[in-house]
């Protein structure tokens, strides 16, 4: 059973950083990403960024390029998102989800929600300004 585990959420002020941690079990292959969604009450779900566990290609939203890094420790069976110079508006519950069996326009879809096989419970992340 595939499972996804977050954490690191907590309040910071603005311009902080703060680092979220998935943690990922379950996955009998490589053929697999792993994103950051997030998720205001009343709003749809955001892509914030996602990471191919096959070659570590990388995707980010416009909204957070510059201050926000995906990485991942395979390993350790982790995805950490870094965020830095964090602003109000980057508050909100963060999941990380999994897609499995990427297709070739991955590039394209890695921000739909509805892609995405697995979840995690989520984290809240507040910022104060």
């Amino acid at each position: 059973e595939r499972q996804l585990v977050e954490s690191g959420g907590g309040l910071v002020q603005a311009g902080g950083s703060l680092r979220l941690s998935c943690a990922v079990s379950g996955f009998t292959s490589n053929d697999y990403a792993i994103a950051w969604f997030r998720q205001e009450p009343g709003a749809s779900r955001e892509g914030v960024a996602s990471i191919v566990r096959a070659d570590g290609t990388t995707h980010y939203a416009d909204s957070v390029k510059g201050r926000f890094a995906i990485s991942a420790d395979n390993a350790k069976n982790t995805v950490t998102l870094q965020m830095n110079n964090l602003k109000a508006e980057d508050s909100a519950t963060y999941y990380c989800a999994a897609e499995i069996h990427l297709s070739g326009d991955y590039v394209y879809t890695w921000p739909r929600a509805y892609e995405y096989d697995s979840w995690g419970h989520g984290t809240r992340v507040i910022v104060s300004s």
